[in-house]
Parts: structure tokens; C-alpha cells; sequence
């Protein structure tokens, strides 16, 4: 054998045993004790259509995004306003896009457009309007500043969502942005669709409120800077739920953007859980001010308007730890924990459409693509081996080559394996036929030349090489495509495509002729059986 042969045999023996060894995972099942290490672990992955599982299709609220930004931006007015002891009758937002300051005096105003336009360039002042005493200041947010917080809000949406499937443990979930405000979530194989629904869509804005205790929920009307929240209490033995009103104030404290950490406890009197939150040295700094300058108060947990519970603070709590307790079941305390962790939505979320494939449909797809796979597989065999005799067999070689190889990429490179995968699958069987149809149409007309069986080998390859090189290459270009644009099942046609079409360069360029290349080398061969 020579030693050109010898390195391709050896290219293709390798590449067949690291298939062999990716693929090890999905064919035995379950692995043996010694299988450990640097061995692959991992089986092909099913997506959605395969295994059953959650579609979803969440809007982002964009506008509500906006709405936030001003908001904050509000109260940092205020804080600023009162750090220099310049005294205002309200300062909020009044549309989607504005912000009003109601001043006594111009020179306030003055002031207040100073600091504005210091530490918020992106906001329009509009003329000020002196009314019944006062001087109203109109801001408002420009369209490219509102546009750029809406792109961000659903990035950020996007992130949070995946950190909170992540740490819920959902294998290979796709979760990808379309179109404006838009986000796809397909969750495959997952047992608890409505409580992952659940997760996901929680805003998870936490705030800590002071309740204001000289107010009753009867009171009307309310002060302008309170507002009636709910609590709600489940009674442990009859486990009816009740609900409480009360009145906190509208500012919040300290917000859960100050988070570290957030996990689950148990309360070692009452054994129930609980939550127990960290907060980073800004927060901590905050909480101990806080706690110092409001002891005998009420300090109501809120998150997503709802009050989690409102204990009096009893002493300064230095720090940085709290704890959120609640009627709490512990798969409860466990989804708070997680979503605190991963952070709040910057707007709220609306699912729009939801999905559910289950896995019996799931097992009929898998059952109905190898089916369809076998046969066309059946069919391209018994093809090649009449016409083109035992050349066909070699052709059938590489068929089968591309297909183990293909598989063991796939393990590899922790691909998914859709229905449209397997779609994809059975139309590379084909284009391995058709390269090696090229290839031997080519190696016919150089032996009716009258060339010897070498001479007219090589010849059919090299003439064959551009033509298939072509082909490969602009389909892949389409795939490329399909990958970078396409969601969901697109995607896993363009993967199984693109790492097809690579391998299939190789098998029917190289892996079938070194077959060639190995019985011409080993037998005279006075004609080529093709």
C-alpha cells in the first residue's frame, strides 16, 4: 500500500472510530461505570418536534419599558431637587413619553433645566407654561432615545429569560428574538409546561415600600404619593386565602436591581421556606440606612405590585441580608428564588401563542422520518447497484459513511435533531448519489477513450471535482443563510444540511476513491466494473 493510501485509509478509520465514540451515548442508553473522563457523555439531542415539549411566543411590552425609564428618571429629579433644598409640588411622569415638574417659582424652573440638560441631554424641554401660581416644566423623551430603550428592553428580556431556563434546567431549550418585540421560547422535552410558563413570564420587579400607616384603604382620596397594594395570607390549616389592603408609599426604597443572590431556606421554628436575599455594597449600604432611619415601621416586600409580606422593622439590619417570607409552598420559594436571581424583565411579557407538542407526537415523527429515511436510502442502494454495478456498491459505501459521519457531527458538536433534520438527512443521501454519479459519468467517457482503468479514474475524479465543488459550496451559501435568518425547525434543517454537505466533499471525493484507489492497487484490473 502506498503511503498517499495509507494516510487516507487512516483519515477515514479515524473519523469512522470518533463517530462511533460520539455516538456511543445515544446507541447503548446507559454508559458504563469505567466510561468516564474526557469520554463523551452527551446523547444527540431531540428538538421540539421530536421529543414533545412547549412553544411559545412572547411580546415584549416595549412602551412599558419607556415608561419605566421615565419614572426613574423622575425620582432622581426629585432627590437631586431636594439635595438642594429647592422645593417643587409634584414631579412625574404624565404620558408615555413626558415628564412634568410643577414648580414654584422660575427660578427653580431655571435650575431644574440646568440639571436636566446636565445629566439628561437625551430629554426635550419644552416651553414652560406659568399656571394658576405655578410654573409647569414639560419634558419629554426623544423618538431615537425611546426606540434605543425599547431595542434594549428586549435584549435584556431576551437574556433574562434564558438565565431563568437555564437555572430552571431545561435541556437545549431555543430561545431567539423575532422581529421587533418579539420573542420565540421552545422548550423540548419539559414535564411542567404551566409552572415554566410561569417562571418565564414573571416580571420579577422587587421593591421595598414603607407602608404608610397614618393612611387608612378607606381613605379618599389617597395622597398623591401612595397607593393601595394587596396582601395576600393563606391560613395553614384550612388554607383558605385572604386578602388585605394596604397603603404604601408609591416610591420604592430599594428596587432588586440591587440583588447578589437569592435562595431557599427553611425557618427552623416554623419549618416553613423562605427566601433568603443578598444585596451587593450599594444595597447593603441603602438597606442599612433604610432600616436605621425607619425602626417601628412596616416595610411591605413587593413584587409585581403584590405585597409578600410586611413585617415592622424591629432594629437596623446591617449587612445586606433579608429574608422574604410568605405563605410559601417550596416549589413557590424555589421559582422566586430563581427569577430573583436572573433578574426582573424590564417590561412586562405577553405570551401570544403557546404550543404544546406531546411526546407521543414526538415518537410518531421520529417513527415516520426513519421510515422515510430507510426507504429512500432502500431505493438509492438497489438503484446504484444495477446501473452502475460495483462501482454503484461503492457509492453505497460513502452513502453509508456520510451517514455515520453526519450523525457522530451532529453528537459532537451538541447539535438538535429536528423532524426538518431528518428532512435534511435524507436529502443529502440523494446529493451523495448525485456526486458520485457525476463521478462515474465522468470516469465512463474517459474509458471509452480508451484509457486504461487508472488513467480513466483519476481522470473522472478531477474532471468531476469543480462541478461538485460548485454545487456544495453555493448550497451551502443557502444554508448559511437559512441559519442566520431562520428560527426553530429552519434551523435545524440549515445544521444537519450544512455539516452534510461538508462531509459529503469528503466521502465522495476521497472515501470512495481510496476504495478504487485500494483494489486497483492490490489486482490487475483490466476493466472497471461500471
Amino acid at each position: 500500500m502506498s503511503k498517499g493510501l495509507t494516510w487516507r485509509v487512516s483519515l477515514i478509520l479515524l473519523f469512522l472510530l470518533l463517530s462511533f465514540l460520539y455516538l456511543t451515548p445515544t446507541l447503548v442508553g446507559k454508559l458504563p461505570p469505567w466510561w468516564k473522563g474526557v469520554l463523551p457523555k452527551d446523547k444527540i439531542h431531540l428538538g421540539l418536534d421530536l421529543q414533545g415539549g412547549t412553544h411559545l411566543v412572547m411580546e415584549v411590552e416595549t412602551q412599558k419599558a419607556v415608561e419605566g425609564t421615565l419614572d426613574l428618571i423622575a425620582t432622581d429629579l426629585e432627590d437631586s431637587l431636594t439635595a438642594q433644598n429647592l422645593r417643587f409640588k409634584r414631579i412625574g411622569r404624565t404620558g408615555p413619553d413626558r415628564i412634568q415638574l410643577v414648580l414654584y417659582d422660575k427660578g427653580t424652573a431655571e435650575t431644574a433645566e440646568k440639571l436636566v440638560k446636565k445629566k439628561y441631554p437625551e430629554m426635550e424641554i419644552l416651553p414652560t407654561v406659568e399656571e394658576g401660581g405655578f410654573v409647569n416644566l414639560q419634558l419629554r423623551m426623544n423618538e431615537k432615545t425611546a426606540q434605543d430603550r425599547k431595542d434594549k428592553a428586549v435584549a435584556q428580556a431576551l437574556e433574562t429569560i434564558r438565565n431563568r431556563i437555564d437555572q430552571f434546567g431545561v435541556s437545549e431549550p431555543v430561545i431567539a428574538r423575532e422581529g421587533l418585540n418579539h420573542i420565540v421560547v421552545q422548550l423540548p422535552g419539559i414535564k411542567d409546561p404551566k409552572r415554566a410558563i410561569e417562571l418565564i413570564g414573571r416580571t420579577a420587579r422587587l421593591e421595598f415600600k414603607l407602608v404608610d400607616e397614618n393612611v387608612t384603604p378607606s381613605t379618599t382620596p389617597l395622597p398623591e404619593d401612595d397607593e393601595i397594594l394587596t396582601e395576600k395570607k393563606t391560613d395553614p390549616t384550612t388554607g383558605a386565602v385572604s386578602e388585605i389592603p394596604l397603603v404604601v408609599k408609591k416610591k420604592a426604597m430599594i428596587t432588586g436591581d440591587l440583588l447578589t443572590d437569592a435562595q431557599v431556606r427553611i425557618d427552623s421554628q416554623f419549618n416553613q421556606p423562605y427566601v433568603a436575599i443578598e444585596f451587593n455594597s450599594t444595597g447593603a449600604k441603602l438597606f442599612d440606612q433604610v432600616t436605621a432611619t425607619n425602626v417601628g415601621k412596616r416595610f411591605a416586600i413587593v413584587l409585581d405590585n403584590n405585597i409578600y409580606s410586611a413585617p415592622v422593622i424591629r432594629e437596623r439590619i446591617s449587612g445586606g441580608s433579608a429574608q422574604i417570607t410568605g405563605s410559601f409552598t417550596e416549589k413557590e420559594a424555589s421559582d422566586l428564588a430563581i427569577v430573583l436571581r436572573a433578574g426582573s424583565l424590564p417590561a412586562p411579557v405577553q405570551i401570544i401563542q403557546n404550543v404544546t407538542v406531546g411526546p407521543s407526537l414526538g415518537a410518531d415523527s421520529i417513527h415516520k422520518g426513519l421510515l422515510a429515511g430507510l426507504i429512500g436510502v432502500a431505493l438509492v442502494v438497489c438503484f446504484m447497484a444495477v446501473y452502475y454495478k460495483l462501482a454503484g456498491l461503492v457509492a453505497n459505501l460513502g452513502m453509508v459513511l456520510n451517514i455515520i459521519y453526519l450523525m457522530g457531527a451532529l453528537a459532537a458538536l451538541g447539535a438538535t435533531l429536528t423532524l426538518p433534520g431528518i428532512a435534511a438527512i435524507v436529502l443529502l443521501i440523494g446529493m451523495s448519489v448525485d456526486s458520485n454519479v457525476l463521478i462515474f459519468e465522468r470516469i465512463r467517457e474517459e474509458l471509452r477513450l480508451g484509457k486504461t482503468p487508472k488513467a480513466g479514474l483519476d481522470a473522472g475524479y478531477d474532471k468531476a471535482f469543480l462541478t461538485i465543488m460548485d454545487s456544495h459550496v453555493t448550497t451551502l451559501i443557502t444554508a448559511a443563510v437559512l441559519f442566520q435568518f431562520g428560527t426553530g425547525p429552519v434551523k435545524g434543517f440549515a445544521v444537519s444540511l450544512s455539516l452534510g454537505i461538508i462531509i459529503n466533499l469528503f466521502t465522495s471525493l476521497l472515501a470512495t476513491k481510496v476504495v478504487f484507489d485500494f483494489v486497483l492497487a492490490r489486482k490487475h484490473v483490466k476493466s472497471l466494473s461500471i
